[in-house]
């Protein structure tokens, strides 16, 4: 379900600090479902890593976000760490590996 807000909204959701009484997966999911970022982006990223129980790259935010809501809702497997490389484009990655 998408909630419609608007930038005026979106301030003042924001002003409010409306997710201190919010569980992690409500606040991840509330935005998720928000058309605009209401919320200070770290608040967003804390959340979604704890209601999902996993690292969550910001390269899924921008380029998985039906699949990240998914997942939170239990009806899609969480990705293997080769899922979440692949949803960069092969042009666009570089990978450097450390030990």
């Amino acid at each position: 379900m998408k909630i419609e807000i608007n930038k005026e909204m979106a301030i003042q959701l924001a002003e409010s600090k409306f997710w201190e009484t919010m569980s992690a997966k409500d606040i991840a999911l509330f935005q998720l479902e928000a058309e605009l970022l209401c919320m200070p982006f770290e608040v967003f990223h804390k959340a979604i890593e704890e209601a999902l129980n996993r690292p969550v790259y910001t390269h899924e935010m921008g380029l998985n976000w039906k699949g990240l809501r998914e997942e939170l809702l239990g009806e899609k497997e969480k990705p293997t760490f080769d899922e979440i490389i692949n949803l960069i484009p092969k042009d666009k990655r570089i990978i450097i590996l450390e030990d």
